[in-house]
């Protein structure tokens, strides 16, 4: 294979294992599907490498699981792997939503803004999709804000083990949540970094209140 086709292959197994994840974590993969390498490169219009690419990053981020002779099947949601993602994630979001309050981008600060308006607009239609996207969008935005954009992507893969049961959350949720937001941005505007992290770790707090009744009601979804 040329240096072309590497290229051309990995970037076609990106945007496969992206669309794969969005659709896992929507749960429009719900746990206990059976994933098709065949049914997907066609879909997808592509060949099998790529599709089979992208199913290997998947398990990597342990979001499906390849079986010999049995094929792939996403895996049902982890409360211990979701309780690990936490823990992560808040260690890493509550510096960087102390070291925001110390110095933040102007630009960055904008973009904050139209974020949360989008997000405020997506709640009014009760688009949960939507909304979860440019909740995403706004954690992305506020590390890149703050000059550590890194951090971000340190967390993008084992975060998909919260986001499928904040995704079962989302109805009753999404009002909360951009006040959450808001408490955010207001501390980093203060320059109160001790205030920002603490409303940062409140806001990604808000799933272990949620995740007894989803777990109750969504019992299939659940090891």
């Amino acid at each position: 294979m040329d240096a072309i086709s590497i290229r051309s292959s990995g970037t076609a197994a990106h945007k496969v294992e992206a669309e794969l994840r969005r659709a896992i974590v929507t749960l429009a993969l719900p746990p206990g599907t059976r994933l098709s390498e065949q049914e997907i490169a066609e879909r997808h219009g592509v060949s099998r490498q790529p599709v089979r690419e992208a199913l290997i990053g998947l398990a990597r981020t342990r979001l499906v699981e390849i079986l010999p002779q049995r094929g792939t099947i996403v895996v049902k949601i982890s409360v211990r792997k979701m309780m690990e993602a936490r823990f992560v994630r808040e260690a890493v979001e509550t510096a960087v939503a102390r070291r925001a309050a110390a110095a933040f981008d102007p630009a960055a600060r904008h973009r904050l803004d139209d974020l949360l308006q989008l997000q405020v607009s997506a709640a009014e239609r009760g688009e949960h999709e939507t909304f979860q996207r440019y909740d995403e969008m706004f954690h992305m935005a506020l590390a890149q804000g703050a000059g550590c954009g890194l951090a971000w992507q340190a967390i993008a893969d084992i975060k998909a083990h919260m986001d499928r049961a904040c995704h079962l959350t989302l109805p009753g949720a999404m009002a909360p949540l951009v006040a959450q937001h808001r408490a955010i941005v207001a501390a980093i505007d203060r320059q109160d970094g001790d205030a920002a992290a603490e409303a940062m770790r409140v806001h990604l707090s808000e799933i272990l209140r949620a995740l007894p009744k989803v777990e109750a009601e969504f019992p299939d979804l659940f090891e």
